[in-house]
């Protein structure tokens, strides 16, 4: 995976999620097991054990293998992983920018920007997808032609818990059911991942980025979304929800002529290169 850091140097890196994802989707042994890891069942199985007890002895290894710093989360007792992975941050340690103008990113992930044009399909790590597709509701998909769709990949190391990005008005939250399935670009070449996935959207009226649509998209193993809000307002840096176990996705789409893009977001994307980014950075600015 390429990837650019915080200060904008380009590296390239592979995981163990990676390695075994490269397994599972591109030997015949890694695409049977993958066969019977995508049922429903299996999932219930495995989110059951991560909420056990007994899945505590896989913290202390996660967090070694993952180079987390701790110090930077609130001190507890965690009574399973699956509770140890959607731990909370210290307060303080994710603001957002003063300048309510700029739009910060809602979670912490490795965020790609595409330009929504008329007619186009978008390549997310050579996964290529539709807004009807994605959102199953045309007329929302029109909304948002001709703005941009910022795609914020999480995984297992990053903070698993996201915020609202602005002040306003926000919708129920619209579920899509789907077979869990990874998230990692890793498999795109294989499987039309999005399609797959269970994921759930709200619309939103904010007060700075105009009309928005916020997706959060559940990955293999995952045992819920969880959001806690339904319609109602919304409060900038107020935590709007979280994923449990694996990696996940959020994707923010944003109006025309509303929002401007950092410029190296869009050129990186292009060159198929992800940027690392924390909850609260800069992902544009409004156009006033």
């Amino acid at each position: 995976m390429r990837y650019a850091d915080r200060d904008g140097n380009i590296y390239e890196e592979e995981n163990g999620q990676d390695r075994l994802l490269h397994w599972m989707y591109t030997t015949m042994a890694g695409r049977a097991s993958l066969k019977i890891l995508i049922r429903p069942w299996v999932s219930k199985l495995g989110g059951a054990f991560l909420s056990s007890p007994i899945s505590k002895c896989l913290i202390k290894g996660f967090v070694k293998n993952n180079h987390i710093d701790m110090s930077e989360y609130e001190k507890k007792n965690y009574k399973s992983y699956n509770e140890f992975f959607s731990r909370k941050i210290k307060e303080g340690k994710r603001p957002f920018p003063e300048d309510k103008t700029i739009l910060g990113s809602p979670c912490d992930c490795k965020v790609s920007v595409y330009p929504i044009e008329e007619k186009t399909s978008f390549v997310v790590k050579d996964t290529r997808y539709t807004l009807d597709s994605l959102i199953r509701n045309r007329k929302i998909a029109r909304h948002f032609q001709g703005g941009y769709a910022v795609i914020l990949r999480l995984t297992v190391d990053d903070y698993h818990r996201y915020c609202y990005f602005d002040d306003g008005i926000k919708s129920e939250n619209h579920r899509i059911d789907g077979v869990y399935h990874t998230v990692n670009p890793i498999a795109n070449d294989h499987v039309k991942i999005y399609k797959e996935n269970t994921r759930e959207y709200t619309l939103m009226k904010t007060k700075h980025f105009g009309d928005a649509l916020q997706m959060e998209v559940g990955a293999l193993m995952v045992g819920k979304i969880v959001n806690h809000d339904g319609a109602g307002s919304m409060r900038r840096g107020i935590e709007k929800g979280y994923f449990q176990f694996g990696g996940s996705t959020i994707i923010l789409l944003l109006e025309k002529d509303k929002v401007e893009i950092r410029e190296e977001l869009l050129e990186r994307t292009k060159n198929q290169c992800e940027t690392k980014i924390r909850q609260g950075e800069m992902i544009g600015k409004a156009l006033v």
